[in-house]
This record gives C-alpha cells, structure tokens and sequence, in this order.
C-alpha cells in the first residue's frame, strides 16, 4: 500500500461493487413522479441537555455501534457520552413523559482534552473501542470499558480533524482521517503512532482542507474523500497515487461523504444541497436534493441503506428527512428545548444518524446546538408496504 502502483480504474472494480442493493423501496433512480409520502415520522423522545447556564454544549457527531444500541455523542463539550437506546426507548413507549432528563438515559462519559469533531465505533471490537478525532488535531482511540485512551496519533499538525473513519474488510482494519491541512492520512493503530500507511492530498495546488472519509462498507478497499474545493474523490488504498473517480458539481465544500449501497454515494455541502451519485455511469450525477438551509455550519448527514432514505440537519433548527427517489424533503419537523414546547429557528440541528434496521419501521436521533437530542420513529403506511 502507499502513493506508488498502477491505478486501479473505477470501471475495473464494478464486478466488486456487486449488482445488489440492499434497497427494496418501489420505482428507481431515474426520472421523478410525482412525490408520494410513503412514511409516518413521530417524536418519540427528547433528551435535555447536560449544559447548564451559559454553558454551551452543541452537539456535532452521532454515532450508534454494531449492535445499534449504543449511541455515542461527542462534540465542543470535550466529552464522549454514551447513551443505551433501548432504555431510552422503554422509556419513552412505556407511558412516561417523552421528555427526558439527560442524567437518566446516559451510560457514562468520557472527557477528552479538546473539542471533538468525529466520532467512529472501531470495527471488530464488540463495541468496546471507539475512535475521536478532535480540533487540535489528534485523533484517539478510547477503551470503554475502562475509559481510558488506548492509542493516539498527532500527525496533521496540530490541525483540526475533521473527520475519521475505519474501513470494514475481515482482514485488517485501516483507519483514514481528514484534516484541516488538506490530507486524508491512512493508517494502523496497532503500528507505532508516527507510523502512516498513506499520506494523501485531493487538491495538491491550494491544499483544501478535507471534510469528509467515508469508506464504502460493501467494498473495503474504496474511500470517498469530501473536500473543501467542492470535489469528492475517490480512492483505492492499495493504491493511492491518483483517484479511481473525480465528482464535481458541488458549487461550495463538500462537508459529508455517505454510501447508500454498492455503487451510490451521496454528498452535503455548505451550498445547501444533497447530491446522490453513481460514480461509475456515464451520467455520474443522479440527484439533487434542495430544501434544508446550510450555508456555513456542518449540520450532519446520514442515509439509512434499507429504506433508501437520506437526513440531516439544517441551519434553521429543523431535520429534514429525503426519500432517494424525490428532489424534495418527504418530512421536516423543526426543533424544540427540552424545556420548552415551541419550536426555535435561534440554533441549527448539528448531527443525525439512522439506525440501520431493517423492515416497515426505522428510528433516527438528531442532535442540535444547545445540546438536546431529539429521537424519532418512523413507520412505513400500510398501502406501501
């Protein structure tokens, strides 16, 4: 692995990418119908904010484990906070009052040294390891069980992470990062943390910070790379000297990279639009998905596989769930305090993430600036099931 080999072209990986997509939903990624709304959303839970006063505790990153039970918080509060999802949802089903206090559904915490900006559950470790990146630029591994940082790497210079992720293959686990000094840097916790397998710059000339890595969970060689000169490229780790796939059509930073099946991705950016891609056609640009307002936060992104469905945040407190085969949101529902019953437009909804269950029924978490995270359960109406 590293900058040198023969390029592996995109076209020549198809027979990897599989034919398949875990996505059963009626019609198709080609021309829009009229939209239809096949799915009931509802609040299922709110959750206050730890903050208190003054304090701020925005939140920026959501993650669930593998068991999908386990939700992880991070953000400028300089913690890691752990949530059970399925107290949470005992809770909010039993009867009692949706809205909940923070010290009661949260597990435990870990403080961290600086702000966090991601968050990563580390593959093949039974959720018991997860991976922080943070303003400052390092990028550690906790133990969970122990709450204690078990590896740490400081190699972009002091510059903030923005990103990190691991690849999923059954042989070894890669962990790729990206950072406001324009690279993505690949490497392996169990070697020395100076040691990097790979060292990559998407915009060489200007040196773009990098948003986003994401890699595809169906083909564990390829990464998408999210950058701050509007691409997203595409990369094969074995062999890192050029991009398999260039796609430009962004008119500002690409802030989220995420894969809906083998062979589509789709993008954020700050110029307020979601972007679904086949990285392989001729016609490389599928989708353009306008109605959330972003400009000039990170406002999170997340898709769920099974029920070909895109969320994420928006810049006027609001979430904004997608269905892939409409142009515009199938469902928007604004936020509130967890102490209050009206609705804010003062903050922004800075992080989402679906579980990935299968079925008729999905629940996604967002997370918004003054700290509360708000749950909610969906339901796919009868006549289109």
């Amino acid at each position: 692995m590293g900058n040198n080999g023969d390029l592996i072209r995109f076209s020549e990986l198809r027979r990897g990418f599989g034919n398949a997509s875990p996505y059963n939903g009626g019609g198709g990624d080609g021309e829009e119908g009229e939209i239809r709304h096949e799915w009931d959303f509802s609040l299922a839970a709110v959750v206050s904010s730890p903050a208190s006063g003054a304090a701020s505790d925005a939140i920026g990153v959501l993650e669930f484990d593998q068991t999908e039970n386990l939700l992880a918080t991070g953000g400028i509060a300089r913690k890691i906070r752990i949530y059970a999802m399925n107290k949470m949802l005992d809770l909010a089903g039993s009867g009692m009052e949706a809205v909940m206090d923070h010290g009661d559904v949260c597990e435990f915490c870990i403080c961290t040294p600086a702000k966090l900006s991601s968050l990563r559950w580390k593959p093949g470790m039974e959720s018991k390891v997860i991976g922080a990146g943070d303003y400052d630029g390092v990028i550690t591994e906790y133990d969970l069980e122990k709450h204690v940082p078990v590896y740490e790497r400081d190699e972009h210079g002091g510059r903030r992470v923005y990103t990190i992720d691991y690849s999923h293959g059954d042989s070894v686990t890669i962990g790729a990062s990206g950072s406001d000094d324009g690279t993505m840097q690949l490497w392996d916790s169990r070697c020395d943390p100076g040691c990097t397998v790979a060292i990559v710059r998407p915009d060489p000339y200007s040196g773009s910070p990098v948003c986003s890595v994401e890699f595809n969970p169906f083909v564990e060689h390829i990464v998408a790379v999210g950058c701050a000169d509007r691409r997203i490229y595409g990369y094969d780790i074995r062999a890192t000297a050029v991009p398999v796939f260039i796609l430009d059509g962004h008119e500002k930073a690409v802030a989220y990279t995420k894969f809906l099946d083998p062979r589509t991705l789709v993008s954020s950016s700050i110029d307020g639009c979601l972007k679904m891609w086949r990285p392989e056609a001729e016609h490389r640009l599928v989708r353009t998905y306008k109605g959330h307002s972003n400009s000039r936060r990170f406002v999170g992104l997340s898709v769920w596989r099974n029920g070909g469905l895109l969320c994420c945040g928006s810049e006027n407190n609001h979430v904004f769930v997608y269905d892939r085969k409409w142009s515009d949101p199938i469902w928007v529902h604004g936020f509130r305090s967890a102490t209050s019953t009206t609705r804010s437009t003062s903050g922004f909804v800075g992080s989402v993430c679906w579980k990935q269950s299968s079925g008729g029924e999905c629940t996604m978490v967002a997370g918004s600036s003054d700290g509360v995270l708000q749950v909610y359960h969906g339901e796919k109406r009868p006549e289109f099931v």
